[in-house]
């Protein structure tokens, strides 16, 4: 299972790749529960995420979002890619 504890610029490679390796296990649900602190890397990284693992034929469910990321996907207009099933 995928426990990050931070979703921002600094901790972002490490948290992609993390991310990746999930997804490579077959890891379809992504609980952030765990998550401290983000910022709009935690979007990024969502993003990601997912176009990983639609690449291997895949949707991934996103639970326990953070408020801001959850906001700042909203803003963006990417909340339909980010909100949970």
């Amino acid at each position: 299972m995928l426990t990050i504890d931070a979703m921002t610029f600094d901790s972002a490679r490490l948290a992609l790749a993390q991310g990746e390796a999930a997804i490579s296990a077959g890891e379809t649900v992504f609980d952030l529960a765990g998550v401290k602190s983000a910022d709009s890397s935690g979007v990024a990284l969502l993003l990601a995420w997912q176009r990983r693992a639609l690449s291997a034929g895949h949707r991934l469910t996103f639970i326990n979002v953070p408020d801001n990321v959850r906001k700042l996907s909203s803003l963006y207009g990417v909340d339909p890619l980010v909100a949970p099933a």
